[in-house]
């Protein structure tokens, strides 16, 4: 495995991250193709870091048990169903050992995020801020919350302590 190969591919979740949650904060939407390439990029990385069989099975079995969990979360209507995705996309890059660090991250950064988003919106917005369609969009008390940023941030946080990180660095 060559050293910029794995520099590269230690890139690959951070930039799908970031791209959901900006991706979110824009426009309150999580695409189906961004949760296919976090998908897809699992299957590359998992390559290059010569990950066993075994491990890789269990992050599928991961990634599937977190789909389960938030498709019966997104069938209530708790959360979305781009943020039921990227839950369970990032889940296979996580797996078993790092989902309750995961959640609890997650759930303590989209409290905050919730929160700052509910402050933001009980001041008017000025005409000039208006023009701008995402803080517009954001500013909406009829809008949800783009959870996916808490989602995104707290994979980030985490990520150093993957197995996947871990393997790419040696």
């Amino acid at each position: 495995m060559s050293f910029s190969l794995s520099s590269l591919a230690l890139l690959i979740f951070p930039v799908l991250m970031a791209f959901a949650a900006i991706s979110d904060l824009l426009t309150m939407r999580i695409s189906n193709r961004l949760v296919y390439t976090v998908l897809l990029g699992f299957a590359v990385v998992a390559i290059v870091a010569q990950l066993p069989l075994e491990t890789i099975g269990m992050h599928l079995a991961c990634a599937a048990a977190a789909l389960a969990v938030t498709f019966s979360f997104f069938a209530f209507g708790w959360i979305g169903g781009g943020d039921a995705k990227l839950v369970a996309a990032t889940a296979l890059w996580l797996g078993f050992s790092m989902m309750l660090q995961y959640i609890v991250f997650a759930s303590l950064l989209g409290g905050a995020l919730t929160l700052i988003i509910l402050g933001f919106r009980r001041w008017p917005l000025s005409p000039r801020l208006r023009n701008v369609v995402w803080l517009d969009r954001l500013h909406d008390e009829k809008t949800g919350v783009p959870y996916g940023i808490a989602l995104a941030a707290a994979a980030l946080l985490i990520y150093p302590d993957t197995l996947v990180f871990q393997q790419l660095i040696g």
